[in-house]
């Protein structure tokens, strides 16, 4: 399975949104990253047809099959595609189970099977999602009773629900706590198998250890699509650790690029200061390895974006 896109260009007015954006994908996990306004948003948008692009194509094959143009494919293309949006509409009055019954029957869950069977089949279905993403005793809650972080998990489910090919995921650990954040980033690891996934995010740790490449977004351009420790090997010796006192941390804020400030243990008025320079920034910098988010903020805190 392969999705293809080729030369994919979009602009609202004068913003150049993105720009000859190519890239063939298999199965796996990709992640998007890139700050406001990168084009991450209007990429998944024009890859799950809700958005068209000003140019460019995008490809389908499975298996020995020749590409299609996913535009000819219509409803073949679409019913392979699991969409979670960075902000889905729901509706209040719905329990979550309701909602889920109601995406299941847009997606045509099992509507080749006698509806005995399609019912079962769809009730086990939503059974076991909301029991993985820890919704089940809500299931019969109005959704307009839910938190943020109840909706944004009801969100991953309708997206997954029917077993996509495809998954499209823009912000799925926002609002999240630490502990449904790892839930739920497990939950897409393993459910990953066999699929194409591809994820939008700011939370640069959810990705570090389960996406297959990076591919990092400045003003529409690809700047970077590697698997993470290749992208990290190019910081090796770049990012330093140093214990300096409170007063010399705006010195070092003003010289350097500094991504983390922590207070030292058993040392008082001492910060841990992490930085990222070509080379060593004061005589007793200790050099550490890096991190998905140093990587980041080497690559977007040089940039104007």
């Amino acid at each position: 399975m392969k999705l293809i896109l080729q030369n994919i260009s979009k602009s609202y007015g004068s913003v150049r949104a993105l720009s000859d954006f190519s890239a063939e994908l298999t199965p796996g996990i990709y992640a998007l990253l890139g700050p406001n306004g990168s084009g991450k948003t209007t990429l998944m948008h024009i890859l799950t047809d809700n958005l068209r692009a000003d140019t460019g194509v995008v490809l389908y094959a499975d298996g020995d099959q020749e590409p299609q143009n996913v535009r000819d494919m219509g409803e073949s293309f679409r019913e392979k595609l699991g969409f979670m949006p960075q902000y889905p509409g729901m509706y209040p009055n719905f329990t979550a189970k309701q909602f889920l019954q109601y995406v299941a029957a847009l997606k045509g869950v099992g509507e080749k099977q006698k509806k005995r069977e399609r019912d079962a089949q769809i009730e086990k279905q939503i059974t076991e999602i909301l029991d993985e993403l820890e919704l089940s005793d809500v299931a019969h809650r109005r959704i307009g009773t839910f938190s943020g972080g109840m909706k944004q998990r009801l969100a991953l489910a309708q997206a997954v629900l029917g077993d996509p090919k495809i998954l499209i995921l823009d912000e799925p650990t926002a609002g999240l706590d630490p502990k449904q954040r790892i839930a739920v980033r497990n939950y897409i690891s393993r459910i990953a198998m066999g699929k194409i996934v591809i994820i939008a995010t700011h939370v640069v740790s959810d990705v570090e250890f389960i996406a297959k490449e990076i591919v990092l977004l400045g003003k529409g351009e690809i700047l970077q699509k590697a698997p993470c420790p290749e992208l990290l090997q190019q910081l090796e010796g770049k990012v330093w650790e140093v214990c300096v006192s409170q007063e010399q941390i705006a010195q070092l804020q003003n010289n350097f690029a500094v991504t983390n400030i922590a207070a030292a243990e058993k040392q008082v008025d001492m910060a841990l200061v992490r930085i990222l320079s070509d080379a060593r920034p004061t005589a007793n910098a200790v050099s550490c390895a890096p991190t998905l988010e140093d990587y980041y903020l080497y690559i977007f805190g040089k940039q104007n974006t």
